[in-house]
């Protein structure tokens, strides 16, 4: 997996403004995924497209992932850190692409198409139950979509993608109570991709007014070469 240039990444993000979480999780994934084309990286499944998008990550900016939450019940700071080699070899062992049959009827993971299609429902109940309708394979007319027919789904689906969701089991030293998160590995490495764009734009603006140079001739620089030149800007 190659990391992301410092060009490629300003690119991206420049193309992430005003984009949703799926859109730019898509964004990502085509660059994690060069060799797949857009389409079908939309057909990933949401399991698949976050391994995807784990590996291209820890290319980019090493296996180490820390982390901060605050405690639920008494509101302080917990930090943390993960592994992504850890990570990775937990989401590369899920079974895949296998079916769970519920009630009768056979269920398909979602994709990225089935995230879009249902962004814009009134609420995420309505989105819930769009989303099992959309993934349910020859469902009968008239099908009965109940919300006891979608917790069942959503409470079997770790049968066929155990590993996908990267569930985090947390305890607060302060007060003791213990909780389990998830962790959304796309808006994760997007705020870091986020603060990386805002750094280098800073740095081509020092660079630029300095030198009179372009981005792309800046942006070419090495990491030691360009911040050797940063720091003569400020001697």
């Amino acid at each position: 997996m190659q990391a992301l240039s410092d060009r490629l990444l300003l690119d991206i993000w420049e193309r992430g403004q005003g984009c949703g979480t799926v859109e730019r999780a898509l964004l990502l994934l085509v660059a994690a995924c060069p060799d797949l084309g857009p389409d079908a990286c939309a057909g990933l499944t949401i399991g698949e497209r976050d391994a995807a998008i784990l590996r291209l990550r820890q290319a980019t900016f090493g296996r180490h992932l820390p982390g901060e939450l605050s405690c639920p019940a008494c509101e302080g700071r917990l930090e943390f850190e993960l592994d992504t080699g850890q990570l990775l070899f937990r989401a590369e062992a899920c079974p895949g692409r296998e079916l769970l049959t519920v009630r009768g009827l056979r269920f398909r993971l979602p994709d990225s198409r089935d995230l879009l299609a249902v962004a814009d429902c009134e609420s995420a109940a309505a989105a819930a139950r769009s989303l099992l309708r959309r993934c349910a394979i020859d469902a009968p007319a008239g099908q009965d979509w109940s919300a006891a027919m979608l917790e069942e789904v959503e409470t079997r689906l770790p049968e066929i993608e155990a590993d996908a969701d990267i569930e985090l089991a947390l305890h607060c030293a302060s007060c003791g109570h213990a909780w389990t998160d998830h962790l959304d590995i796309c808006s994760y490495f997007w705020e870091e991709l986020d603060q990386r764009a805002h750094r280098l734009l800073d740095e081509v603006h020092r660079l630029a007014r300095a030198y009179a140079w372009d981005e792309q001739r800046i942006l070419a620089l090495g990491d030691a070469r360009r911040a050797a030149y940063l720091a003569r800007c400020d001697a």
